[in-house]
């Protein structure tokens, strides 16, 4: 439901605020064509909001005009609107429509990035390496981890992105085979996980936690580096309406990737 507002001043100012900075006349950024539609349209809203093009108080096109651009139904974009202010990038208005909130670029979002783009945004050639892949058997450890029943069938993998023919990311996997059931190793071994869970799979959340680690000695082999080198780790965990999806712990050498935000001080 739409945010009320309680103030009528408020109203009166964000009326004013948002009928200087409406972007129904701009172009709204097309499709990038991966993943579901309405991950699609979310991210082409939130990328001119996160980098500013479309300042706190700009009111983005409502669902009618948005269902226009985008050849799309009107529940797929409101999720995709409704996702936006679940992260505190729009406010929802009566009468008013949706803003882009006052401190929308405090509140950068991690996308479910796509490890090729990574790497063509650094210049690089990407490549892609499946080095193991297999049904897990009894092991508990693994299904605590991943946040699911005992008994529940799981999916195990190893895989290596490559920049330029050399390592740059190593990805271990879990995935959830009953919130998966489609995913077998054999499309794995010349598609990434990532890429072909993005195209098969929804996902209502994700957690991303990013920490420091020295690479174990089999990590370090993989990856073409000293074991003990500094790496970034990163564990992205996806669910779907509360059901666990996937668990990746990507490792990256820390003298070879960084991660990078863009916000500004509010006032």
């Amino acid at each position: 439901m739409p945010t009320q507002i309680s103030n009528p001043e408020s109203i009166v100012s964000l009326e004013k605020h948002s009928a200087l900075r409406s972007v129904s006349a701009r172009v709204v950024p097309a499709l990038d064509g991966k993943g579901p539609i309405w991950q699609q349209i979310r991210r082409s809203l939130a990328d001119p909001i996160l980098s500013g093009q479309w300042p706190p108080g700009t009111r983005i096109p409502n669902e009618t005009a948005l269902t226009k651009r985008f050849h799309a139904s009107r529940m797929t974009v409101g999720k995709a609107v409704q996702s936006l202010a679940g992260d505190g990038l729009v406010r929802r208005h009566r009468k008013i429509g949706t803003l882009v909130a006052e401190r929308a670029q405090e509140r950068p979002v991690f996308e479910i990035w796509d490890i090729a783009n990574l790497v063509a945004r650094t210049g690089g050639t990407y490549g892609y390496r499946l080095l193991e892949c297999r049904k897990l058997g009894e092991d508990l450890e693994h299904r605590k981890l991943l946040g699911v029943p005992a008994r529940t069938a799981i999916l195990w993998m190893r895989c290596l992105h490559l920049s330029d023919s050399l390592p740059f990311q190593l990805e271990e996997r879990l995935v959830n085979i009953e919130a998966a059931p489609n995913i077998t190793c054999q499309p794995l071994e010349s598609q990434s996980p990532g890429g072909w869970l993005l195209a098969s799979v929804p996902w209502t959340k994700a957690q991303h936690e990013i920490y420091a680690r020295a690479a174990p000695r089999s990590i370090a082999a993989d990856m073409n580096v000293r074991a003990g080198t500094a790496c970034l780790v990163v564990d992205r965990r996806t669910w779907n309406d509360g059901t666990p999806v996937s668990l990746a712990r990507m490792w990256h050498a820390g003298s070879k990737h960084h991660l990078t935000g863009h916000f500004k001080p509010s006032r």
